[in-house]
């Protein structure tokens, strides 16, 4: 088992850029594909990046391709979301998460470990 916490939201400009941590722990040797999910209020949870557990491939949101780079350490058990040209609609809060095996997913039925979220907040 996976745990995993999250990092590095907060509150910026339109326009500006932020980098979100995801910290790993437990039997992080087993290896995982990692995932970054985002919830706005009012709205459902949805995919934003995922990256396998190599590091070799990513799949954006098309929401977000362009601006977001999703990256990981394996040696520092993290990874890591980097938010540029941020929109007031990239407001939400951020998940991490870890898949069930060593592959790229969007689904979140192949995720089984969820960090608590970290809130991002852009304004306008």
């Amino acid at each position: 088992q996976v745990q995993l916490v999250e990092s590095g939201g907060g509150l910026v400009q339109a326009g500006g850029s932020l980098r979100l941590s995801c910290a790993a722990s437990g039997r992080t040797s087993v290896g995982y594909g990692l995932g970054w999910f985002r919830r706005a209020r009012g709205k459902e949870r949805e995919f934003v990046a995922a990256i396998t557990w190599s590091g070799g491939s990513t799949r954006y949101a098309d929401s977000v391709k362009g601006r977001f780079t999703i990256s990981r350490d394996n040696a520092k058990n993290s990874g890591y979301l980097q938010m540029n040209s941020l929109k007031p609609e990239d407001t939400a809060v951020y998940y991490c998460a870890a898949a069930v095996d060593r592959w790229i997913s969007e689904r979140e039925v192949d995720f089984y470990s969820w960090g608590q979220g970290t809130q991002v907040t852009v304004s306008s």
